[in-house]
């Protein structure tokens, strides 16, 4: 069965480069867009799932934004299974620093100029909610176009979802100030981890994708 995958903010695939997923799943990674100017949130999730057969039945995999990403396309082309790493499954999972920043429209008052590749400010922020002690963090940092992050963490502070699908699996680590634990009620938490457990933590995640998707 085909699992699409989609990564986290500016992160590519390698994230999931130590993870062992289940054999039998076929891998299709989705890679980000650069959003069109003023792009609506639902027009960008519908190019995000052009590659997507809806004939055939599939899984979603997604990291952090990634996760809310393959949500809002299970809505859209419903998938046998959903499963996301470090992600929240409504507004409710939001940091107080996230809702902070949604109130005073932080993202408003930001200019695109501020996530430009040569802003330390904004890539010393990245590394300190992801990891702050693993030095690699930017590694997997690779979509810096400034318009598509400015736009992302729009969305993501934007993003209204009141009701948790009971039906997605959520991961969450219990050190991740990104999503804190404490604002959901995941399925798994991995233990001692911060919101890189993909990386950091890749035995234990693979040991949860072979329980859930494998002998699919």
């Amino acid at each position: 069965m085909k699992l699409y995958i989609i990564s986290g903010l500016g992160a590519d695939r390698s994230v999931f480069e130590y993870i062992n997923f289940p054999s039998e799943m076929e891998l299709h990674f989705i890679d980000w867009l650069v959003p069109e100017q003023e792009e609506e949130f639902d027009y960008y999730v519908n190019r995000m799932a052009e590659s997507i057969n809806p004939d055939e039945d599939f899984c979603l995999l997604g990291y952090s934004f990634g996760g809310i990403i393959v949500q809002e396309i299970h809505k859209k082309i419903p998938a046998k299974k959903v499963l996301i790493l470090g992600s929240i499954k409504s507004s409710q999972g939001k940091s107080k620093l996230m809702k902070l920043g949604r109130n005073l429209k932080i993202h408003k008052i930001i200019s695109t100029s501020a996530f430009n590749e040569n802003s330390f400010q904004f890539y010393a922020f990245i590394r300190h909610i992801f990891d702050p002690k693993n030095p690699k963090v930017l590694k997997y940092f690779t979509m810096k176009n400034p318009y598509y992050l400015k736009w992302s963490i729009e969305n993501i502070l934007n993003w209204n979802e009141t009701t948790e699908n009971p039906s997605v699996i959520q991961i969450l680590a219990d050190k991740d100030i990104v999503f804190p634990i404490k604002n959901s009620n995941p399925n798994d938490v991995i233990k001692g981890a911060t919101h890189l457990f993909p990386v950091t933590k890749a035995k234990e995640v693979s040991a949860i994708l072979e329980k859930e998707f494998g002998g699919l």
